[in-house]
Order: C-alpha cells, then sequence, then structure tokens
C-alpha cells in the first residue's frame, strides 16, 4: 500500500483514509471489482448475473467505491456506478471545486433494501485556510441492467445530501453574495438556529438582497443550486465575511410562537399578517428545513374559502347576515352532491348562522343566482382576484404562490364556492383574505419594504364595499364567539376583537381532510394548515390561536 493511503476496521466497518493536497493516483487492491468477480474495465468471460444484488455484492461494490472516491481515483469510482458520464465529473469536482484536501469514509451496516449509509469525515483547504467537514450520506447498489454487475446507484446526493438536483454542484470560495444579518421589525436579529422555519427564508433573502445590503461575502464550502432564481446552499464557513443589515417585518414573538406551535405536528404551516399594513409577521413551516408550504403550498383550504365565496353573496345582495337562508343536510348541483358535516341540516336561521357552523349547502344553493342576475357576470375567480387580490404577482420580498381560483362551472363551480376542487392556496394567501376582510381591503402581504428594491407591490382592483365588509367581521366574529361557533373553542383564549373560520379539505387517497383554520385579533390575521389532522378547529385552530395570543 502506497503511502498517504490506509484501511483500518472500526467497529467491523473498513475505513478508508487518503490525505494530502493531490490525493495521490493509486490503488487500494490491485484490482477493483465491484463485486462483480472481473476487474472494471475487461470484458469478463462469466455470464451475464440476474435478480437482486446479494449482501456480499453490496458490501464489495459500496467498499470499493468509496475506496476509490476516498483515495481520488474519481474516473474508477465513476466505472463502480450506473451512470459514469454524471458521476465522474461531480466525484473530481469533490476535490478541485470543493477543494476537498482529506477525506476519511466510514461506511454503516447495509440494509436489506442495499442502501449503506456512511459518514465522510473531511478537511477542506482553500487559500491556506483549512477546516474540518463532516457530514452523512448513503448509497444503493443496484444491478447493472446490461452488464448485470452490481453499480452503485447514480444520484448527487450520494456526494452530498444537499445536492438534490441534477444542476447542482459543490464549490468552495468566495460566496456569490454578501452575508446579511436579518432583524425583526424591533431590530432583534434573527437567525436559522433559533428560528428553525427561517432558515429556508434567510438562503432567499440573502441571495435576492445580499449584494445590495453593504455585506462582504466570507469563504464558503456552499452548494451552487445551478438554477435561476433558486438560492444557493451554505454547508460549510471557511472565513465569515461582514453581514449587512436587512430589515425585515417578522416579529420574533409571533415568530418563536409559530415555530413552536407547528412543531406538534409532522406537517403543518401557519402565518400571522398585520391587516393594516400587509406586514408578515411570522411564517413558519414543520418540517423546518423543509418545502416552504406557508408561502409555497398549493392546498385546497376547504370552508376557509367560504370568507370569500361569502362575500361575492354579500355584494350581489343574495344573503344578508341577519336574513334567513336554507340549509338542508344536502344539495345537488349539476350531479354533484353536497353535503354538510354529520349531515347536519338548519332551519329558520340567518345565513351569519349558517356561516358560522360552516353550512355547505347555503352556499351550493345561491350559485344559480348568482349565474343567473342579468348584466352582472362576475363570480367567485373575480370577486377573489379583485378584492381579495388572489392571483396577483405579489412580491414579498421571496419566492412566493398566490393563490388560483380559476374560473369554474357546473360540479367544479359547487367544488369551489366551499374550498375544493381546483381551488389552490397557502396560508399566506388564507392569511391575507382573513386580513382583508378584517381591513375591507387588499394590502399585499411582504416581509421586506417595497422600498428596499423598488419593487411594486400588487393592488386589487377594489375595496370592499362598506357594508360587505361591516357584515363579513359580524359573522366571523359569530364564528369565534358564539356558542354554536365552530371556532368558539378553538378562540376562547385568544382576546380582543376577534374573529375566525374553520376549514377541512377533502384530498383524494388521504383517508383524513386537511385541516384549515384562519382568524383575527385586534390588528394580526393568522392561517394555518395541517395535512391529514382532520376538522379546522382540532389541528390548525390551536394552532392559529397560538399565533395569535403572541401578538
Amino acid at each position: 500500500m502506497r503511502s498517504g493511503a490506509k484501511v483500518a476496521i472500526v467497529g467491523g466497518a473498513f475505513v478508508v483514509v487518503a490525505s494530502g493536497v493531490g490525493y495521490g493516483g493509486y490503488n487500494l487492491w490491485s484490482g477493483i471489482t465491484g463485486g462483480s468477480g472481473g476487474a472494471v474495465g475487461t470484458s469478463g468471460s462469466e455470464s451475464r448475473k440476474t435478480g437482486p444484488v446479494t449482501s456480499e455484492e453490496v458490501t464489495s461494490t459500496a467498499k470499493d467505491f468509496l475506496a476509490a472516491w476516498a483515495t481520488g481515483e474519481s474516473d474508477r469510482a465513476a466505472q463502480l456506478t450506473n451512470n459514469p458520464v454524471e458521476a465522474g465529473p461531480a466525484l473530481l469536482g469533490f476535490r478541485e471545486e470543493a477543494k476537498v484536501s482529506a477525506v476519511t469514509i466510514t461506511p454503516g451496516a447495509p440494509t436489506g433494501s442495499g442502501s449503506v449509509p456512511f459518514t465522510v469525515k473531511a478537511t477542506v483547504t482553500h487559500d491556506g485556510v483549512s477546516k474540518p467537514w463532516t457530514y452523512a450520506s448513503e448509497l444503493t447498489v443496484v444491478r447493472g441492467l446490461t452488464t448485470g454487475r452490481p453499480l452503485v446507484d447514480w444520484e448527487p446526493a450520494v456526494l452530498h445530501p444537499k445536492l438534490t438536483t441534477k444542476t447542482a454542484t459543490l464549490r468552495t470560495g468566495g460566496a456569490k453574495t454578501g452575508e446579511i444579518q436579518a432583524v425583526d421589525r424591533k431590530g432583534r436579529v434573527l437567525t436559522a438556529e433559533k428560528y428553525p422555519s427561517l432558515g429556508p427564508v434567510l438562503a432567499q433573502l440573502r441571495d435576492r438582497y445580499g449584494s445590495t445590503t453593504g455585506g462582504k461575502p466570507g469563504v464558503e464550502v456552499y452548494v451552487d443550486s445551478g438554477e435561476q432564481g433558486v438560492p444557493d446552499t451554505t454547508l460549510l464557513t471557511l472565513a465569515k465575511g461582514e453581514p449587512g443589515r436587512l430589515q425585515t417585518t417578522i416579529d420574533a414573538d409571533v415568530q418563536a410562537a409559530a415555530e413552536k406551535a407547528v412543531a406538534r405536528y409532522g406537517t403543518a404551516s401557519v402565518v400571522a399578517i398585520q391587516p393594516s399594513t400587509g406586514a408578515v409577521r411570522a411564517v413558519a413551516n414543520s418540517p423546518a428545513n423543509g418545502f416552504n408550504t406557508a408561502f409555497q403550498g398549493k392546498k385546497m383550504p376547504g370552508s376557509t374559502m367560504k370568507i370569500v365565496t361569502a362575500a361575492l353573496l354579500l355584494e350581489k345582495g343574495l344573503v344578508k347576515a341577519d336574513a334567513v337562508t336554507d340549509c338542508p343536510s344536502e344539495a345537488m348541483y349539476n350531479g354533484r352532491t353536497i353535503r354538510n358535516l354529520d349531515d347536519f341540516s338548519l332551519q329558520g336561521k340567518t345565513f351569519g348562522y349558517a356561516f358560522a357552523m360552516s353550512c355547505n349547502t347555503a352556499f351550493i344553493k345561491k350559485i344559480d343566482d348568482v349565474e343567473d342576475i342579468e348584466g352582472d357576470d362576475f363570480g367567485l375567480a373575480r370577486e377573489a382576484r379583485e378584492v381579495f387580490g388572489i392571483g396577483l404577482d405579489w412580491k414579498t420580498g421571496i419566492v412566493s404562490e398566490d393563490g388560483s381560483v380559476p374560473e369554474a362551472s357546473g360540479a367544479a363551480a359547487a367544488e369551489q364556492y366551499i374550498g375544493q376542487g381546483t381551488v389552490t392556496m397557502n396560508p399566506l394567501n388564507v392569511a391575507s383574505i382573513t386580513a382583508t376582510a378584517k381591513a375591507g381591503e387588499f394590502k399585499q402581504p411582504y416581509l421586506v419594504a417595497a422600498d428596499v428594491d423598488n419593487r411594486a407591490f400588487a393592488e386589487a382592483e377594489r375595496k370592499l364595499p362598506a357594508q360587505v365588509a361591516k357584515q363579513l367581521r359580524e359573522m366571523m366574529r359569530t364564528t369565534a364567539t358564539a356558542r354554536y361557533g365552530t371556532a368558539t373553542d378553538a378562540m376562547a383564549s385568544v382576546g380582543g376583537d376577534k374573529g375566525a373560520k374553520t376549514g377541512s379539505a377533502e384530498v383524494d387517497g388521504q383517508g383524513v381532510s386537511d385541516s384549515w383554520f384562519t382568524g383575527f385579533s385586534d390588528d394580526l390575521a393568522a392561517a394555518a394548515f395541517v395535512q391529514g389532522a382532520g376538522h379546522g378547529a382540532t389541528a390548525a385552530g390551536p394552532v392559529v390561536a397560538q399565533v395569535l395570543r403572541a401578538g
């Protein structure tokens, strides 16, 4: 064995160590076999094997691949994968672009599916500065389709789990943008360590504002996304830069409450907004470091959509909050039967009472009346867009989806009226709908002030008529305070001028409905989504209540 490399047994697993800036161009064995019995690059005399890989093949192939990788033999390691064309440059870039000067790779026990977890302990050296870097990853051994040889199933994530796309690469050097020190509305520093849900948000803010806030880049190991508009991900900092200060609209107290509230659930999101300005006070997701569902989700919002539908019916004069309306246990529209929860019905009750009880049929029975009004063809899609700003180009400061209520007719329209079918929202959108109802007009949500980069905020075409806004707020207050209101229990601990709306969305193939809830307290509105948690008041409701109490 040559100088600079060694193999050791640690806890029954082999460890491959390579050191020296150049790694060295050598093999640990006279021939790396890939578990096939013939050296790489030979034609082989054995017949092509078929069937699942054996445990021996998994262990042998993983050992050979990791050994070649650790000793810097990127071409040889690539030939032990099922995609050497892509694997080769990526493995070469590990030492040339990521500047890894030494590496120790420790495999774990193989699993029954052919996967082998492993730990990489590396040293990164750049411009005379060295720093240790440790992370875990995993590879899977599969049977080659044409050769029958056991091969590593190549994905960039084998190299590092943060390489989730084919365009992403590892690099070490000066960061593309300066660092930022994001602060909340009172000047308190916001970090991903203290507020985990803000990790992806802060990364986007740095990517967008890092070059304009006066910060100086540091030296980092980072994932270069290779995609326009997708921020790079810092993995290790070798030398810190000087951060520039960026003011956000977040309120650290509300953010802390939001983080704790969603952490109780596997998949949940919440957003809080100030109705009078549109300023976002909190955004939180569980899992914390995953996809920003709170801003970018596209989910059916269930009965929280009835805020918009009620506004439409009130504008057209088809209902009044204090006027009696029909609420049978079921209603049919264009062949689609819509039922109330547990098939309840109401007799002689007002529309405001039906709203507070979340009566589906009270809304469905008005569709024909909406369409029959002569000379006035606006429906739910226009109401959502022109009054509530849904579907406009919101410029929040980070990437956001702005909701969608497409034009619909027939059964699809019936589903839209109660937040099902083709309607898609996220907590940002639903919180904004509630904020609009509370303020009487749409204020585009934002995380960073418009004058920081001269963004033009989206503007709705018209305000809610004063009498419509008044009735809408009263119905939401009733929902949150009356003994029969579906949100009363969840909002019991919330003070101030308060209102709410519950929702649940039935998703195809999902046994339990998604839980939705939205509410306001004084000048704070919030909306939450909890996947597969059932009725809005039981899961999403407590999340919103906890956030509103913090405001």
